[in-house]
């Protein structure tokens, strides 16, 4: 028996495949889904969402949205998502660089840009962590 996964942001379909079990961060902690999984909706949190299948394990950093999850299908709809091979650790050091100096001067951000800029600094420090930790 297997999963169906789709993970969408508003940019991209990010992934979509058949697997064999995810763990999904939520802003309760993480959650493990195999399949015949009760029916749930819950929010995702920022973190490393682990995918298998085959005996293999993928990492996607994955930031905000909600995961509707049924017997056999998962659906998440994300703000972020990142597959590990894609993240450019160089790049993201240099945006969250701006965006962290962006929030020095606050006081004349208004709380939608500060909100924008800090879980792009969340998002970031997660995409981090990934990359680094397979070295």
């Amino acid at each position: 028996m297997s999963l169906t996964l789709e993970i969408v942001t508003p940019e991209a379909r990010v992934y979509s495949d058949t697997i064999d079990s995810v763990v999904i961060p939520t802003v309760e902690g993480e959650i493990g889904v195999l399949p015949g999984h009760i029916p749930l909706l819950t929010q995702v949190g920022y973190g490393e969402l682990r995918v298998t299948k085959g005996g293999a394990t993928q990492l996607l950093a994955v930031g905000g949205g909600f995961a509707q999850i049924s017997a056999d299908k998962i659906s998440i709809l994300a703000e972020s998502a990142i597959n590990e091979e894609k993240i450019d650790e160089h790049a993201v050091e240099a945006a969250m660089k701006r965006a962290e100096e962006a929030l020095k001067g606050k006081d004349s951000l208004d709380p939608a840009e500060i909100e924008r800029l800090e879980s792009f600094v969340r998002s970031s420090v997660v995409q981090l962590d990934i990359k680094r930790r397979r070295r």
